[in-house]
């Protein structure tokens, strides 16, 4: 069954949707986000997608605070995969000890990939590559740098060092309710030989009707924002659907 993930995106403690990546283009929806984790586990969410939006800009760990809590709250029962401000081993190493499921490692996936590989290698099934393209190519730093890379060739970088998945955001439709980019997201799905997960525009339940159809078999599952918290997609109805 494809997977749903909730998305907890952090900033100042707090959490919030950007729009298109904007940091100064910032909802608050919750200032408790552990008590917003608990909220989506109890609407029957098994999994959780949570972003340090800080720590992508700071390149470092800044809602370290808020991540502890989520997990103290359901990290028990709960598969989280955290990304944001993971540079090194070390944090990776951090992370899963507390308690992730999984760490999404992004901006480093293009600075060193070398460090991704080795990840890989000593904690199996628990790396994730985020890779967020905006027009086609892939940026770094939080969004604020472009690169000259192009999704499909990153993830090929990674098509024989064991991650876990792919979380591939199209940033030009993040936070717009514009619909999931099911084009680019399905072929990358078909280029590379590693699970993808949809982020970036979800806005109603014809986007999850759209994962639960055969050809998007190959996708692990999408990520969802703004259409939960602005009530948009009803929880219960989305999952009776995938279920299906």
């Amino acid at each position: 069954m494809p997977i749903l993930f909730p998305a907890i995106d952090l900033k100042g403690g707090e959490c919030v949707r950007l729009r298109l990546g904007r940091m100064d283009e910032a909802t608050v929806y919750n200032t408790d986000p552990a008590a917003q984790a608990r909220l989506f586990r109890a609407q029957g969410f098994t999994h959780l997608h949570v972003v340090d939006l800080d720590g992508a800009f700071a390149g470092r760990a800044v809602n370290a605070a808020a991540v502890e809590a989520i997990l103290r709250e359901v990290g028990g029962e709960t598969g989280v995969q955290l990304g944001g401000g993971l540079r090194t081993l070390e944090d990776v190493e951090r992370w899963l000890s507390l308690g992730l499921r999984r760490v999404i490692l992004g901006t480093v996936a293009v600075r060193d990939p070398a460090l991704v590989r080795e990840a890989a290698r000593r904690f199996p099934g628990r790396i994730v590559v985020g890779i967020d393209a905006r027009a086609g190519r892939v940026a770094v730093e939080g969004w604020a740098e472009a690169s000259e890379l192009t999704a499909t060739e990153l993830a090929l970088r990674f098509a024989d060092a064991g991650v876990a998945a792919i979380v591939y955001t199209d940033i030009d439709r993040d936070g717009v309710l514009a619909g999931v980019n099911w084009d680019a997201t399905i072929a990358l799905g078909h280029a590379v030989p590693i699970p993808v997960i949809a982020s970036g525009g979800l806005a109603s339940l014809a986007d999850v009707r759209r994962l639960a159809q055969p050809d998007a078999a190959h996708l692990e599952g999408a990520i969802t924002g703004r259409a939960l918290y602005d009530g948009r997609l009803d929880p219960a109805e989305a999952l009776r659907v995938l279920a299906a």
